[in-house]
């Protein structure tokens, strides 16, 4: 796949102190017994396509944590790198009235993280969430790891996991 995963994760998290939010993120990993360990990109991947460009991949390994604003409340939605949402199925899906994309604030509100650096996990508290079962098509995805230089390598069934993240057809 490259250079990225010749150099072990913790060597990589070791270089220089973990942003807190990069910490939070591998925190929750480790507290849910995931496997994966964030790794540090050189280059900020803010999209789906950078970031599968940066690991070598396809961009539908990528899993998009994405958050809308479902009547109010905060709603994760994980989904393909190679989707977008249909935020209308999403609606239904949560049995809300309103689901629309959430504004940066709200983000930071209820991930102490910023759009572009979004990770599953490792928010201040849980947060509903949704999983693209096209996520499932991959023996492997790769997840944002709480900023936009860091990611992590997990599966479909992990996100589910340790996001108690419900599947659902997203796009």
């Amino acid at each position: 796949m490259g250079s990225l995963a010749q150099v072990p994760a913790r060597a990589r998290m070791d270089a220089m102190p973990p942003h807190p939010n990069v910490a939070a993120v591998q925190d929750a990993l480790e507290s849910a017994g995931a496997p994966g360990q964030v790794r540090m990109l050189p280059d900020a991947v803010t999209t789906a396509a950078a970031a599968a460009a940066a690991l070598g991949v396809e961009v539908g390994q990528i899993a998009n944590s994405l958050i809308f604003d479902a009547d109010g409340d905060p709603l994760l939605v994980l989904t393909s790198g190679a989707h977008r949402v249909d935020t209308a199925k999403v609606a239904a899906i949560v049995e809300a009235a309103r689901v629309s994309r959430a504004t940066p604030g709200f983000v930071r509100e209820h991930t102490g993280q910023t759009i572009g650096g979004v990770a599953p996990v490792g928010h201040p508290k849980p947060i509903p969430t949704l999983v693209d079962v096209a996520l499932a098509r991959h023996d492997e995805v790769w997840a944002a790891g709480g900023i936009a230089h860091a990611i992590f390598p997990t599966t479909f069934d992990e996100l589910v996991r340790i996001t108690d993240g419900t599947p659902a057809e997203v796009a």
